[in-house]
């Protein structure tokens, strides 16, 4: 099986992103499979072409695409994207679209054919801090996820792809006093064990998601 895997370059005023961090440093090939990594712009637009570019180049079974999400304290396994575009700050190009679709003619949203649920449980037994969310936002993830989902129901139906969200690291809180972070390396084992799981599952387990809001 091969993957695809995808990280974002720093933006804001962030001079490193973890989730490239992370990405970065997958070997090549992982229990018996192939991993190739990209790193993708914080751009919109540019960055699902630059996606697609690399599916069309490597031709992966599985694409996971990495972000960063500041403030939160877990891997978050995105379940859901939405057909908006909603900057709360411009891109690394300056674009800052208001309540503008991503697809005219898509729908408002796509799930991912993630088996989610098993990967949180397995993460969760090597103690990796991880959870299912139901908002990737309305940035450039969300963007990238959507992107992506729309590619694999209209012209890739046989790929899996989603979204994950790790925290900042611990050099982007030194200033942040009580900001949640991560180790590089626990998100380097959280991808490691991701490729695991979804190799090993063909259909998501069935459990009840403890998150209420």
């Amino acid at each position: 099986m091969k993957f695809l895997i995808t990280g974002f370059e720093p933006f804001g005023r962030e001079s490193i992103n973890p989730a490239w961090e992370a990405v970065s440093q997958l070997k090549s090939e992982y229990m018996g499979h192939l991993v190739v990594v990209e790193e993708i712009p914080v751009v919109f637009g540019a960055s699902i072409d630059r996606l697609i570019e690399r599916i069309e180049l490597h031709q992966p079974d599985v694409v996971l695409c990495i972000g960063q999400a500041g403030g939160r304290a877990t891997l978050s396994v995105e379940r859901v994207a939405i057909n908006i575009n909603d900057a709360r700050m411009p891109d690394n190009k300056g674009n800052a679209p208001i309540d503008e679709p991503i697809e005219q003619s898509g729908p408002d949203a796509y799930f991912t054919n993630l088996p989610i649920k098993a990967i949180v449980k397995t993460l969760g037994e090597y103690h990796i801090p991880t959870s299912i969310s139901n908002s990737a936002g309305t940035y450039v993830c969300n963007h990238l996820m959507y992107g992506l989902l729309h590619f694999i129901h209209t012209m890739k139906p046989n790929i899996r792809g989603g979204f994950i969200h790790v925290p900042y690291a611990p050099s982007q809180v030194v200033d942040r006093p009580g900001t949640a972070f991560m180790p590089v390396d626990m998100m380097l084992e959280g991808l490691e064990r991701m490729i695991e799981v979804i190799a090993v599952t063909d259909s998501d387990i069935k459990k009840a998601d403890h998150a209420i809001h």
